[in-house]
């Protein structure tokens, strides 16, 4: 049974699909999935959130969510405005803890970057692990990234952020790889693992669901895109990553 998280350096760079890949190769593997949402943002009651874009996206697959809260902000500042109940790091471990029972995979898909707050404590996605410990279940973390300039430094914060906390970080995903790659995109594809100390996992292309990917064409990409940690076959040398030679 694997417990895995899945945060970003940011909001909106894929974690979502990149969530649904995982999540698709899994499936494929014969393995029970589950995917936990502890807070959706800006979504209305009714309305399909995250989760359940990553069961339309990967195949069937147990979703759970804890809260949802109307307004497309952080979760501690949606649920105050909401008047709404917050989530607690507690509350996810339980969650995850719950699930883990009858699936052989849970992802937990953050919302927005690692260290956006949950509730008025201050409490984030990072404070996940140390609750989970506390029941006895141990977990590792995916870390969502973008492809240009900027990247390397949220990336590289963010891995302190886990490193300071004990968090082991299983590996970076590209969660939107560009059609055109420019010279910083390119270079970053050696140094996101070098300034992250965690291997670089795949690259997803850009515009996945823009350009309607269904479970069939989602799980083919994912498998060609992320590498066999994730049950994939991308070696660093195919796929969506480019393997010409970078001149610096």
């Amino acid at each position: 049974m694997t417990i895995m998280l899945v945060t970003g350096t940011g909001t909106e760079i894929g974690k979502t699909v990149v969530t649904a890949a995982v999540a698709a190769l899994a499936l494929a593997e014969g393995r029970r999935v589950a995917v936990l949402k502890p807070a959706q943002t800006g979504v209305a009651e009714g309305e399909a959130g995250d989760a359940d874009e990553v069961r339309r996206l990967a195949g069937e697959l147990t979703v759970s969510e804890l809260a949802r809260y109307p307004e497309p902000l952080a979760p501690a500042t949606a649920a105050l405005r909401s008047g709404l109940p917050p989530v607690s790091p507690e509350q996810v471990a339980k969650e995850a803890a719950r699930l883990a029972v009858d699936h052989d995979l849970v992802l937990i898909e953050g919302a927005g970057g690692l260290l956006v707050r949950y509730d008025q404590r201050g409490s984030t996605l990072a404070d996940v692990p140390s609750a989970l410990r506390e029941l006895g279940l141990e977990s590792t973390v995916l870390l969502v990234t973008t492809a240009g300039l900027g990247t390397l430094n949220t990336t590289a914060l963010t891995a302190e952020a886990l490193r300071g906390r004990g968090v082991p970080l299983l590996g970076l995903v590209i969660g939107a790889w560009p059609a055109a790659p420019d010279l910083a995109a390119r270079c970053n594809l050696a140094d996101l693992p070098v300034v992250a100390g965690a291997p670089l996992l795949g690259a997803l292309p850009a515009g996945l669901v823009r350009q309607g990917a269904d479970r069939v064409s989602l799980q083919a990409t994912a498998r060609s895109c992320l590498a066999p940690a994730l049950g994939g076959v991308w070696d660093g040398s195919a796929g969506v990553v480019p393997a010409d030679p970078i001149s610096r």
